[in-house]
């Protein structure tokens, strides 16, 4: 595995310390106990004797001798003494342990009807990130005096796919909780800020048609493992939570929860897929125990350094080059403005004059300079008397770009101004969005109406077709950010990454969207969505190893469905 080298602070700027696996043995000394619980413990596993055989060849050996505490003997091994804690949901035995002396443990959920389980085998310092819970699943029965083993099994699902939950935990956690693929999650913490979603490789398992398993694990922040049983119709939880806050405590503690579903999306595997079986398409994994294709972006766009984004911008500067994939469906390119000249007056920011003089090719100056400056630009219409366009301000020491969509129906501007570099990475682009007026020849502005932030999207899921063979689902999960899912081969959804975005209403039914690769590849993307069209119109900025680019986006979209979450948030930009 290649050495990792992660800016100072980690996604979203939440700094986690880089443990080491002497320090985490030291610290799991406290699981020993087994974990903690706000509710009552169950008895329902006290004094009995079960062994839990699995296909995969894992077999455990249990004797519980209370509620809080076993021995378990691995295989042939000798039987060890732990602490543990059990809750019961319906049918379901949920427990979990730590094997003292180790770094490992398991959670285990048995039903006491048809004496399936499945066990979640856990442990640390099994990745570079020390920190970060691993996990293998292990599908079983329990062993019956007199009965044969049972030939059904639980099994992974995407019965769960689409759902959305809003949990309260009797240990505090005030969670919206997302399952928009059947390889990751999406999730937000209202109880910390609520301001950005997160998401993270997750596991869904199907135990009957009421109760299923969920697990996540938050890769590349705490490495915290998640996992409850879950019933969907009652809509209540019951699980484990274990790893290491920001403080580096650790928390290992079952929970309760009681939800409220928010929504339910659209699937798009076909109608006989049940999920058991997951299509990686083009994601292969190599069967190393515990691995799932897993999102890391600071291994395949590693932080780059001042100097180094200097050297690329030298190397290269692509500026609307040919159609690439995500503008295979790119609207047509206007000529709009060609003739034209205007200034844009933007609310305490740049005031800029333009003469747009061929169909790509525009000038450009700051008011009350006399130079004008040469840029090449695209321009497309993505509703009546609406203009969007883009161009990178050349000579600029960041190397700048500006999206820009101007309403000619009532002349109005907003500006998103693009610039590479922030203080955790030199190749991340931040950017400032400004509401402001056109003056030209014709056209009277406004003196106080101005386009605003909104959240009218917020909780909707829409699809984006670029190209063939390039789709992706954006969920709008806040009003300062969003999630976005790339579907597998069987069209079920697949990895997933969140970051900040931002939301303005031009019209009715028309938004400026812009979001930023935070801690990722560093892109800045921005769009004007038509939702009556279903179509987008955009630019993506982006500094890599290869140079600078501008490029164009476009995509045909189709409503996947929404959830409702703008209650959750507030103030309210409506």
């Amino acid at each position: 595995m290649p050495s990792i080298k992660y800016p100072k602070e980690q996604l979203h700027r939440i700094k986690f310390t880089r443990l080491t696996s002497e320090q985490i043995a030291a610290k799991l000394v406290a699981a020993a106990p087994g974990p903690t619980c706000a509710s009552p413990y169950s008895d329902a596993l006290s004094g009995r004797s079960l062994t839990i055989v699995t296909d995969d060849g894992l077999t455990l050996h249990y004797t519980f001798h209370g509620e809080r505490s076993l021995s378990v003997a691995e295989g042939g091994g000798a039987p060890i003494r732990a602490g543990y804690g059990a809750l019961t949901l319906k049918q379901i035995a949920f427990f979990s342990h730590m094997v003292p002396g180790t770094q490992k443990g398991y959670s285990v959920a048995i039903d006491l009807d048809n004496h399936l389980a499945t066990v979640f085998e856990v442990w640390f310092s099994g990745y570079v990130d020390n920190r970060e819970v691993q996990r293998q699943i292990h599908y079983g029965y329990v062993e019956v005096t007199g009965r044969p083993p049972p030939t059904a099994r639980h099994a992974l699902t995407n019965r769960l796919e689409g759902k959305g939950y809003h949990w309260t935990q009797d240990n505090g956690f005030d969670t919206l909780e997302i399952y928009p693929s059947v390889l990751y999650s999406t999730f937000v913490e209202l109880g910390l800020g609520g301001e950005l979603c997160f998401c993270a490789p997750s596991d869904y398992v199907k135990l009957d048609d009421d109760l299923y398993l969920y697990s996540r694990v938050e890769a590349g922040f705490s490495g915290t493992l998640t996992l409850y049983a879950l019933d969907v119709n009652e809509m209540r939880q019951a699980g484990v939570r274990l790893g290491f806050n920001q403080q580096d405590a650790l928390q290992y503690d079952l929970f309760r929860g009681d939800g409220e579903m928010v929504g339910q999306i659209a699937l798009f595997e076909p109608f006989d897929d049940e999920g058991t079986t997951i299509d990686l398409g083009n994601r292969p994994t190599t069967g190393t125990k515990g691995e799932r294709p897993v999102y890391r972006p600071l291994l395949t766009s590693p932080p780059m350094t001042h100097a180094e984004v200097e050297a690329a911008v030298a190397k290269s500067i692509s500026v609307f080059a040919p159609r690439n994939g995500m503008a295979g469906n790119e609207l047509p390119v206007s000529t709009y403005l060609v003739g034209k000249a205007l200034t844009v007056r933007y609310d305490g920011g740049p005031v800029l004059e333009y003469r747009f003089d061929a169909g790509e090719k525009l000038r450009w100056r700051p008011e009350g300079e006399r130079r004008w400056r040469e840029e090449t630009y695209r321009a497309w219409e993505p509703a009546p008397d609406v203009i969007f366009f883009g161009h990178l301000l050349s000579g600029t020491p960041r190397h700048d770009c500006v999206a820009i969509a101007i309403d000619f129906g009532n002349g109005l501007t907003t500006c998103v101004h693009g610039m590479l570099g922030t203080p955790y990475m030199a190749n991340e682009a931040s950017r400032k969005t400004t509401f402001g007026i056109v003056e030209m020849d014709g056209l009277t502005p406004p003196q106080y109406l101005r386009h605003r932030f909104t959240d009218e999207l917020v909780g909707r899921a829409m699809t984006w077709h670029y190209t063939k063979g390039l789709t992706s689902m954006h969920v709008y999960t806040t009003p300062w950010s969003y999630s976005w899912i790339i579907f597998l081969g069987n069209d079920a959804g697949g990895l997933e990454w969140s970051g900040p975005a931002q939301y303005v209403k031009l019209r009715e039914d028309l938004y400026l969207f812009n979001w930023l690769e935070e801690a990722c590849n560093g892109t800045l993307g921005v769009l004007v969505i038509n939702t009556r069209m279903m179509h987008d119109c955009g630019i993506d900025y982006h500094v890599g190893k290869e140079g600078l680019t501008l490029g164009g986006i476009g995509a045909e979209a189709r409503d996947a469905g929404r959830f409702d979450l703008r209650r959750f948030y507030g103030p309210k930009w409506t």
